[in-house]
């Protein structure tokens, strides 16, 4: 029995990154050179735009246009925050027999991966052959099975390079001015605020707290680690993610949270930096400024990593591959190989154990107080973030 043959489907899901674009160019490249493959059609703004069957034709790209996505940052066919619920599946099915939909390159984060799920159980229940393959992204970095997810490498490298600089700037202030806090992204786990610490390059340096949703900090323990920390060197750097966590299940400064909620029953975060702001000036007297990089996290081709770049293409094709080679349902995941140098090869896992999980910081990634990132999460991260050039230096204080 020979390959099926059919056209294929990609779309984007979630928050953009600046290598999904990469992956988009993955697929479509690798969805070229199959035979089996007749149309590709891209959904405009994912699972949304298939459901009204807005598709942009792929094949009609031209190639300069095409690999141009590689170094191209945002969701080139726009993205989408849309559930699959019960009442759409008619139609789907509907769409995918009209359009001889057999393969579908999902590319997203947790919520993409669970839209995969449901496409994929729809289609079996259903009698229908679909191969829907999905493919990671999000700088969140909580995709479980994967070593890493496709975008957190870029975004890490970002709050590494800004962390690195407004130290230097907070540096300069002193005590005129002399509490940072940036807020860095992170609904439940603290992967990209862990980052923060690989801008450190010598003892000193910013930043020097990092709190994570994952190790609860009491008002009293937050208070008091930036109070030794000004008294040693009269000014300090905050990196927070907007999940941290005064305790389990309760956020820091709720009060301050915002109460907007999405597609998928998330609420949003937002607003630890303002909560904790207030605190530090009334407690301690300090001025205390924020920085809220939002988006820009995400979003700015000019801090890629270029292992970001390479390994978000790779699992663009690789879905292809299995898509076409007769597997069904599953995610490509990126798998690190011993020994030096850095190397990750892609494998695939079922979308089973995958969809709806997250991928938590390991115990052993923070310290014992939870306020910093220890070695072992170091030598995960800075492989794949890469060297933060050129090297800072410092003036010898010679007081004459």
């Amino acid at each position: 029995m020979g390959k099926t043959k059919g056209n294929l489907a990609v779309g984007q899901s979630g928050g953009p990154t600046v290598v999904i674009n990469s992956s988009l160019c993955g697929v479509i490249q690798e969805a070229i050179s199959h035979d089996e493959v007749g149309e590709i059609y891209g959904m405009f703004r994912g699972i949304d735009g298939f459901l009204k069957e807005q598709f942009v034709d792929l094949r009609r790209q031209s190639p300069e246009v095409v690999e141009g996505l590689r170094h191209t940052p945002s969701a080139a066919l726009g993205t989408a925050r849309k559930r699959v619920e019960a009442k759409d599946q008619e139609l789907i099915l509907k769409i995918l027999k009209a359009r001889n939909i057999r393969y579908i390159a999902y590319i997203g984060g947790n919520d993409s991966a669970d839209t995969s799920w449901k496409l994929h159980q729809l289609a079996t229940q259903a009698g229908y052959e679909l191969h829907v393959i999905a493919v990671p992204k999000t700088v969140d970095n909580d995709l479980c099975v994967t070593d890493h997810c496709p975008g957190y490498p870029s975004a890490a490298r970002f709050v590494a390079m800004a962390v690195r600089d407004t130290g230097r700037d907070t540096e300069a202030m002193g005590p005129a001015s002399p509490v940072k806090l940036v807020e860095v992204m992170g609904r439940n786990a603290g992967w990209l605020t862990a980052a923060a610490a690989l801008a450190r390059q010598e003892e000193g340096d910013a930043p020097h707290l990092v709190y994570v949703p994952e190790r609860p900090v009491s008002i009293e323990q937050l208070v008091a680690d930036v109070e030794r920390c000004y008294k040693e060197r009269e000014h300090v750097v905050v990196a927070i993610s907007e999940g941290a966590q005064e305790s389990a299940g309760k956020d820091l400064g709720e009060e301050y949270a915002s109460k907007e909620i999405d597609a998928f029953g998330h609420r949003m975060k937002g607003g630890v930096s303002d909560f904790v702001a207030t605190l530090l000036a009334g407690r301690l007297g300090l001025k205390v400024r924020i920085d809220k990089p939002n988006y820009l996290q995400r979003s700015l081709m000019a801090c890629v990593s270029e292992v970001d770049l390479d390994e978000a293409y790779r699992v663009g094709r690789e879905a292809v591959r299995q898509a076409v080679a007769g597997r069904l349902e599953g995610m490509v995941t990126l798998v690190r190989e011993p020994g030096q140098p850095y190397h990750c090869a892609v494998g695939i896992a079922s979308l089973e154990g995958i969809a709806n999980q997250e991928k938590k910081l390991p115990a052993n990634f923070m310290n014992a107080a939870g306020n910093w990132p220890t070695q072992a999460f170091l030598d995960y991260a800075r492989p794949f973030v890469g060297a933060l050039e050129p090297k800072y230096v410092r003036l010898a204080k010679y007081f004459v």
